[in-house]
């Protein structure tokens, strides 16, 4: 295999194996690309595309779930109105802030040392956060208050900083605010769908120039985004019972090694 395609397929099982857990994607993205020794703006165009691969997944798995709030919408169902309108109060934060700080976002996405550094807080944070928790007051999304909802949308900005995690960051957000833990996890994937698609569709617009060009290598797009969707299903059904089981703090020890390993390494190359 060559080193081209096998870069292909190991971004691919990095967008799908790290976007939905709490250790953040795009962090490890710039990390690969550090270690790999790859130019991650040559490739900025691939990783925008194949998180479709991540999204699709979660619509995949849940589309039972979707299928009936759309239903319940067309018949007037409050539950799944208020399925819709916390999604979408979670979302809005992001949205204003994202487009607003952008340019700010997009200067950190160069530096692997904050995505080492964010990390290892992170998962101090997810320590703390599991040490600290009350009683679930909250176990489905249609029940959620709206000013929680918002809460965690407000929560899920932290992750704009490379390596805080939006799924981390709005899980604990959600654990926070008195949501149970499946529950927080399958709203982070729910808001996962709007949110991404919002940030896949402002950066294929940033770079449509790139998509348009007939130098873009769609074979190794496709084999991406199908590598990505695949490792996503897999990830997110073993998430759910994991976290069930177990909580959150294998994820917060795994980042708090792998970010002092990443600043160990960035200080010895």
């Amino acid at each position: 295999m060559d080193s081209h395609l096998l870069t292909v397929i190991l971004l691919g099982i990095v967008e799908g194996l790290t976007e939905f857990l709490p250790v953040s994607s795009t962090g490890h993205l710039i990390l690969a690309s550090e270690l790999l020794g790859y130019q991650a703006s040559d490739w900025a165009t691939f990783n925008v595309v194949i998180q479709l691969g991540a999204i699709l997944a979660v619509v995949v798995l849940y589309w039972r779930t979707f299928w009936n709030v759309a239903m319940g919408l067309l018949a007037r169902d409050a539950g799944s109105w208020r399925f819709l309108a916390n999604l979408l109060l979670a979302f809005l934060p992001s949205a204003v802030i994202g487009l607003a700080l952008h340019s700010h976002i997009e200067a950190m996405l160069g530096s692997p040392t904050i995505v080492a550094v964010a990390l290892i807080v992170g998962g101090i944070a997810i320590l703390l956060i599991e040490r600290l928790l009350g009683t679930f007051q909250f176990h489905s999304v249609e029940r959620l208050p709206y000013s929680r909802a918002l809460g965690i949308g407000f929560i899920q900005c932290l992750a704009m900083i490379p390596g805080v995690s939006r799924s981390g960051a709005t899980i604990m957000g959600a654990l926070s605010l008195g949501v149970d833990r499946k529950t927080a996890a399958e709203f982070s994937f729910f808001l996962a769908v709007p949110t991404m698609l919002g940030a896949t569709t402002l950066e294929a617009l940033k770079s449509r120039d790139a998509l348009m060009s007939s130098a873009t290598n769609w074979g190794d797009i496709a084999i991406g985004f199908v590598v990505s969707f695949i490792v996503a299903i897999v990830v997110i059904k073993w998430f759910v019972g994991l976290v069930s089981r177990q909580g959150f703090a294998p994820f917060a020890w795994y980042r708090i090694a792998a970010g002092c390993a990443a600043l160990a390494w960035l200080a010895l190359r």
